[in-house]
């Protein structure tokens, strides 16, 4: 009988639970829904159970499916509010403090995901943040080789000081001057992951599709999470038991890393600052050891001093001697750690850094001069070759980062945001395909008209940021620049309609890849959106390239989008970046003039002039050919020659 009772209460509490009627987690307190469209609201609930929906002025009913789902459509509402949506089935949900306004999907890698309490002028920023009606909602990061059908997590924050730090940097920018601009509430969907491929943002349909694609994807198997990782375990162990003389390491060994006495001289070496993923160690997600000998002069030991390690992703332990002088988590946080007095000996002493990678980019990144050791007024700068040695690699799900296959970002960070309405979607992301460049001009329309279709809202607005100044390999015309050609990839999407892009050049840091300054970029890509979408009729872009032609030993460029005329900024009357060749395809250095709407371009050693090409170079900071509005002109070239890239594909996994 007790049995018989204790099975008719599991019962009793299993359809309880199952019977309560949920929204996704896209839904919740402090939200922003799209003004002037159909508003979709979907969730779950016990099956055929019937369910209520009140919102401002609008009632809806449905009954749930065969399998609990459900899903009403309100009709558009005007921007306002604050409302409450009431859904009311065998449970009632009230979700508060909602405002009616435009919603922006903000997505991408690094540059994206990088928080506001990290950029240019961060204190004073946030301390300013004063800006209810601006809402960001952070999707939790999820891998997911499977499309899923709801969030793992996140609510909506108001934008105040207390919050907007978390906030991506450019979405608040974004915000804030479209904010400025229409007077509207403004909703962030933050759905970002530094590192990130743009081939794990797209569907496994829009690839199958595809003829550049469809060959690939249809040799990838239909995995689970933990088969993927076991799969990506065994390939990074036999990559590094070809790198390292002994792996896995016993934890004895790794003991002794830290120590004086430990014997490092046969491990191999990597350049540092640099993420590890553009070295030797590759696409690699775990714990790895640096170590740096550094000889201390007589006068300097046992004083105090200041260690500077720029920046590392993810996590680290920092040892001086053998003794711990600091740890920090976050991959975007300077690191400064004080070494105590008597710690330095004179002569050899040795810095090892315990790094922790949990996915995408790894290692000591950023500013080389920010890599460093202060004693008093000297300066010993470390950049340069340390010895690296891996100590374990990622187990487990956590082994499968988001670049281990295809989709699956879109799968856990895509599509559970589908059907919710929005208004446009701003992009920034392409270092990581930049070995790939010339694949990218297929690959990133593609994901576009993925996305596109997929919600089915016709060519909502997709507004991108070109790559900024980055000296990511000393790129030029002479040896070629993949990053100059993953720019011109980003140029020629813009053939799709209803798309627009911020030329970013100007704004970079040729020694970090995370620029701070995110004020100017969230700042043009709201000028495209309040030009292109809400026809304020304001300049959005710098000059474009538009046609040339020869006169003489001159090319004479001509430019769309010059606004109120052409400027050389900073210079009175000499442009930089300009470069020219003749049929033999050997560049030089040209010497430029703005010739009223024009620009001519020469060089006294090219008689016979065919190509120029303008910013052609991972590191474009110099250039200077701006419209008087101060929009930059975007890099370009008028040959056709063969790129570097051009043979790279995408293989799964790398």
């Amino acid at each position: 009988m007790k049995k018989m009772l204790l099975s008719i209460l599991v019962s009793f509490i299993a359809c309880t639970v199952s019977a309560n009627v949920r929204l996704t987690k896209i839904f919740g307190d402090n939200m922003v829904l799209q003004r002037d469209q159909t508003i979709p609201v979907w969730g779950w609930a016990d099956s055929r159970e019937k369910i209520t929906l009140r919102f401002n002025k609008q009632t809806r009913e449905v009954t749930a499916d065969g399998s609990g789902k459900w899903k009403i459509n309100f009709t558009a509402e005007a921007a306002g509010g604050p409302y409450q949506l009431v859904i009311t089935g065998n449970n009632i949900i009230t979700i508060s403090n909602i405002l009616v306004g435009d919603v922006w999907v903000c997505s991408g890698q690094s540059n994206m995901e990088f928080r506001l309490q990290n950029a240019n002028d961060a204190d004073r920023e946030i301390q300013q943040a004063n800006y209810p009606r601006i809402r960001h909602f952070e999707v939790p990061k999820t891998v997911s080789p499977q499309p899923k059908d709801d969030l793992t997590g996140s609510d909506w924050k108001l934008c105040s000081p207390a919050t907007a730090g978390n906030f991506t940097a450019v979405g608040y920018f974004f915000a804030k001057e479209l904010q400025r601009e229409l007077n509207v509430p403004i909703g962030l969907i933050n759905t970002s992951w530094g590192g990130t491929h743009v081939e794990t943002w797209t569907s496994r349909d829009a690839f199958e599709n595809d003829e550049e694609f469809k060959t690939m994807i249809a040799g990838m198997q239909v995995l689970n999470i933990d088969s993927m990782a076991r799969q990506k375990i065994a390939a990074t162990t036999k990559r590094l038991e070809k790198i390292q003389a002994s792996f896995p390491p016993s934890s004895t060994e790794v003991s002794r890393w830290k120590t004086t006495s430990f014997d490092d001289r046969p491990w191999p070496k990597m350049m540092v600052p640099g993420l590890w993923e553009q070295q030797a160690l590759g696409d690699f997600d775990g714990v790895v050891w640096l170590r740096k000998t550094v000889n201390i002069a007589a006068g300097d030991a046992g004083k105090a001093a200041v260690l500077e390690l720029a920046m590392i992703d993810d996590a680290d332990e920092c040892y001086v001697n053998g003794i711990k002088v600091g740890i920090t988590r976050g991959y975007n946080v300077k690191r400064k750690y004080s070494i105590p007095s008597n710690l330095l000996k004179e002569g050899k002493n040795v810095i090892a850094i315990r790094v922790e990678d949990n996915g995408g980019g790894g290692g000591v990144y950023g500013e080389a001069a920010g890599v460093k050791l202060l004693i008093g007024s000297i300066t010993l700068s470390l950049e340069g070759e340390w010895l690296f040695q891996v100590e374990s690699v990622s187990t487990g799900s956590a082994g499968v980062g988001p670049n281990s296959s295809p989709t699956l970002l879109y799968n856990g960070m895509i599509h559970p945001l589908i059907p919710f309405a929005i208004k446009g979607a701003t992009w920034y992301q392409g270092e990581s395909n930049a070995g790939r460049a010339y694949q990218y001009r297929k690959a990133f329309p593609l994901m576009i008209t993925d996305w596109r279709k997929k919600w089915k809202q016709g060519d909502f607005p997709f507004y991108f940021v070109q790559l900024a100044t980055f000296n990511a390999s000393n790129g030029d015309s002479r040896k070629g620049s993949s990053w100059a050609e993953l720019r011109e990839a980003q140029t020629l999407t813009l053939a799709l309609p209803n798309t627009g892009m911020a030329v970013t050049t100007d704004i970079g840091n040729p020694t970090d890849i995370h620029p701070k300054n995110k004020e100017d970029v969230g700042k043009r890509l709201a000028a495209i959106a309040l030009n292109k979408t809400y026809g304020k009729g304001n300049v959005y872009s710098g000059p474009v390239y538009q046609s040339f032609k020869v006169e003489g030993n001159k090319i004479i460029l001509s430019f769309t989008n010059i606004g109120g005329g052409l400027s050389a900024k900073n210079i009175l009357d000499s442009l930089n970046g300009f470069e020219i060749a003749g049929a033999d395809q050997q560049f030089f250095t040209a010497k430029a003039y703005i010739d009223g709407d024009k620009v001519v371009v020469y060089h006294d050693q090219v008689v016979n002039p065919v190509a120029v090409r303008f910013g052609w170079a991972d590191n474009a900071g110099k250039d200077n050919l701006f419209n008087k509005e101060g929009f930059p002109a975007g890099p370009f070239r008028t040959d056709q020659w063969k790129a570097i890239t051009e043979t790279a594909k995408y293989k799964i996994g790398n």
